[in-house]
């Protein structure tokens, strides 16, 4: 573990805060060529686990079936640490952030599936919870389960 990460740690209802409000995450898979693809998700943490949505078909599912080894990453910037800073190497910036380390899968229970895009749904359009998703929305669209191995949280201030 790096000497910072030891300094800076987030507890673990920090780590569960910034996964649970996080708007954004970075999911990273391995390409048949070894290279890392890094995609921007939106996703809910339900049940200690992560589970993001999309197209039935792409990239990212190729990859995740290839290999289910994945990472994924949440952060904040809170502000740039400048006052009294005069010069611009010493200029650092105040953030909490998450890694975490996992295996993917995809989720095929239709009632499962429905479960979580309705938690994506109250999580990103609040107006439109309690609406029900119609069957074959819901089986045209591929859900993705990441079960967590290990994460760490780490802040600076």
């Amino acid at each position: 573990m790096q000497n910072r990460m030891k300094l800076h740690m987030l507890s673990d209802q920090e780590i569960e805060r910034l996964l649970t409000e996080s708007q954004v995450g970075r999911i990273a898979s391995v390409d048949p060529e070894g290279y890392p693809y890094v995609v921007p998700v939106h996703f809910v943490y339900l049940n200690d686990k992560i589970y993001l949505h999309g197209l039935p078909k792409g990239q990212k599912l190729d990859y995740i079936s290839n290999n289910p080894k994945v990472g994924f990453e949440v952060d904040e910037m809170i502000s740039l640490i400048s006052q009294g800073i005069e010069e611009p190497c010493d200029i650092n910036t105040e953030y909490n952030s998450v890694i975490v380390r996992g295996n993917a899968e995809i989720v095929t229970d239709i009632g499962y599936k429905k479960e979580v895009l309705l938690r994506i749904v109250e999580k990103y359009t609040p107006q439109l919870s309690g609406k029900d998703i119609p069957e074959n929305m819901v089986k045209g669209t591929a859900v993705i389960e990441i079960a967590i191995m290990e994460r760490t949280g780490k802040y600076y201030k």
